[in-house]
């Protein structure tokens, strides 16, 4: 069985090939998998290129699909030939979130899905949607969920909406789609007037530029009649957070879900309390909205948008792609 492992100090340069013993039949409750797809995530990312990793032979990769290849003792959810696609938080089966770190994660705190086959606790993964390729299932594990739960969970989205999201990347392109797939209207921001392009294709009402517009909270709200936005899906962080406090509406909903910009910044809380919005952090999502994430799908006929993908043994190449930003949407690992 192949797999990658992280060597310790970390970087792409440690991320070595491994051949090795596959796992052991599944014991009761588990379920063995072959995977055959995951994909990045800024995450991701983040741990490989973490410095002075101590995980020494950490396998990474939080995103794994694949099909089931054999069922362990009083396990009824899953047959073999099923395909399934994993769990963020493999413990946190459903309710309010309780974890508040990545302890159980896998591919950070517990090994991941850069390799050919696992064996685990079959509530590790759920269904993956009906005629999804492995490679499309593998990109809801991180991006997909995130996006789900930051509008229909937490942001009760409906039709109508308005949705802010910020570049166009995985769980941005996400939010597009489920935002058009339940009546909400969309601007989406990016440097990149081609992305632009593309992503008005995917069904984006207006498009902003925020290189030509840096100014861009006050151009979301003159776009929406200076009433600004329902829902923004912050992936920034502090380096974009005051330009979404003036971009959302009275009482809209921010919800804050990446750290591209950096961890910890100034908050203009003056305009915070203006605004009476809400503001959010969140991790991603349960099993259960995982579930219902993938009922839905299979409702609507919903196929996420890749951009390109790597063999498993190019994880090195495919990160160093990540990095460039030069994707639009997921890229994914196929083996």
């Amino acid at each position: 069985m192949k797999s990658i492992t992280l060597r310790s100090p970390g970087g792409l340069a440690n991320l070595l090939v491994v051949d090795g013993e596959s796992p052991a039949a599944p014991a009761a409750g588990q379920i063995r998998v072959r995977i055959h797809a995951s994909s990045l995530n800024y995450h991701d990312y983040s741990v490989v290129t973490r410095a002075g990793w101590e995980a020494d032979g950490r396998i990474p990769m939080s995103d794994g699909a694949g099909v089931v290849d054999a069922v362990g003792a009083g396990v009824t959810e899953f047959k073999v030939g099923d395909h399934v696609v994993s769990c963020f938080f493999p413990s946190w089966a459903n309710g309010t979130a309780t974890i508040g770190n990545f302890s159980t994660v896998p591919g950070d705190g517990i090994d991941g899905f850069a390799r050919e086959m696992v064996t685990t606790a079959a509530t590790s993964f759920t269904l993956a949607p009906k005629g999804f390729t492995h490679a499309e299932a593998a990109t809801l594990t991180t991006a997909g969920l995130t996006a789900w739960r930051a509008l229909v969970v937490e942001g009760n989205l409906k039709a109508g909406d308005t949705v802010l999201a910020l570049g166009t990347g995985g769980v941005s392109i996400f939010a597009l789609q489920f935002a058009k797939m339940m009546g909400a209207t969309v601007i989406i921001t990016s440097s990149s007037d081609e992305k632009l392009e593309r992503a008005r294709a995917l069904g984006a009402d207006q498009t902003i530029n925020y290189k030509t517009h840096t100014n861009w909270g006050a151009k979301v709200r003159e776009l929406t009649g200076g009433l600004g936005v329902d829902h923004v899906i912050e992936v920034g962080g502090p380096g974009t957070l005051p330009q979404s406090i003036d971009a959302v509406r009275v009482g809209g909903k921010i919800m804050l879900i990446g750290v591209l910009t950096g961890y910890t910044g100034d908050v203009p809380t003056a305009a915070m309390m203006a605004k009476q919005a809400r503001l959010q952090g969140l991790i991603v999502g349960s099993r259960q909205e995982q579930m219902d994430m993938v009922r839905a799908i299979d409702a609507t006929g919903f196929r996420p948008v890749i951009d390109r993908s790597f063999g498993l043994t190019e994880i090195a190449d495919a990160f160093r792609y990540q990095a460039s930003g030069a994707h639009f949407g997921k890229i994914c690992l196929e083996f």
